[in-house]
């Protein structure tokens, strides 16, 4: 048995993944066990990885089934007390397990752990999250009032950055393998609103943008986005929850008109109660796909320049 259970989907991550095992090797905290799922690669990345020797290193080479299938075979085959996840091309501060296991004694009864991370975009661009709603010193740490208020400007939980306690699959089940992209937000939510949330705004995980084949970087058409529809009934009686989700389904109706997807553009828009998204999002969503594919270019282009944009 151990203290955490490090899940790692990997999939053509050659470049990366050893780096992301030496941040969870260079751990403060050593109570661990680390379980890699290799999710089909055709690259290198099995091969960086099958013939490591370290006592706490599980792996397993499995067929292309998707991120969340990869990590439900891992969380099935864990021991640990608490699960924690990370991509193969992020990285973690050598304090992360500790923070972690500090917001577990400090906070016995929560069903999500997290603490605050970066958004690394290459060439020493750095983005470090601020969340309005919570404490202004920056060493806070507590029960999140409002997890979905809170999640509007950044999100709270990042599949990087979070611990659950293992026996929560009993209430929850696993990640939605329905969809490819959305599932971690997706079961984020699914605790969320049985469980409180603790978060400490110290700063102990990377979220590597400008890393290989990132999945956010597929182009919509060969992504299969949640849809929200099990969440329904709870926006009724949940405003906070109901004005988290138009903010996202906002952000994927852009996306998709974007690249000229115009029937999947309006799904998202029809849910959308107007009055919970900003006034850059109310005209972004009446913009003609003429005019909002110059606006993302520029938006990347401004990534270039180290400046960030929420356009």
């Amino acid at each position: 048995m151990s203290f955490f259970s490090v899940i790692i989907p990997l999939y053509n991550k050659e470049a990366h993944i050893l780096d992301t095992l030496k941040s969870i090797f260079d751990q403060n905290f050593k109570d661990y066990e680390i379980i890699i799922v290799n999710d089909g690669s055709t690259d290198n990345s099995w091969e960086k990885i099958k013939d490591l020797e370290n006592s706490k290193l599980k792996t397993f080479n499995n067929e292309n089934q998707g991120v969340s299938q990869a990590r439900n075979f891992a969380m099935k085959q864990a021991k640990g007390d608490y699960f924690t996840f990370l991509d193969a091309d992020d990285i973690w501060g050598e304090n992360h397990l500790q923070d972690l296991f500090k917001l577990t004694l400090d906070y016995p009864n929560c069903g999500l752990y997290c603490t605050n991370y970066t958004y690394d975009y290459g060439n020493d661009f750095i983005v470090k999250p601020i969340f309005p709603t919570l404490p202004k010193n920056n060493d806070w740490k507590g029960i999140v009032s409002d997890f979905f208020l809170a999640s509007l400007k950044f999100r709270i939980a990042t599949t990087i950055s979070v611990a659950i306690p293992n026996k929560i699959v009993n209430t929850i089940g696993y990640f939605d393998t329905n969809f490819t992209s959305g599932q971690d937000t997706d079961y984020w939510t699914r605790i969320a609103l049985l469980y409180p949330v603790a978060f400490t705004k110290k700063t102990s995980a990377v979220i590597n943008i400008a890393a290989d084949n990132r999945i956010s970087n597929t182009h919509p058409s060969k992504r299969k986005f949640m849809t929200f529809e099990k969440f329904l009934e709870d926006e009724k009686t949940n405003t906070s929850l109901k004005k988290f989700n138009d903010m996202y389904r906002s952000e994927l109706a852009i996306k998709h008109k974007i690249v000229g997807d115009t029937k999947t553009a309006d799904f998202y828009k029809s849910n959308i109660d107007y009055a919970n998204i900003n006034w850059k999002k109310k005209i972004l969503l009446k913009l003609p796909n003429s005019i909002l594919m110059p606006l993302w270019k520029f938006k990347q282009w401004l990534k270039t320049k180290k400046i960030d944009s929420y356009i």
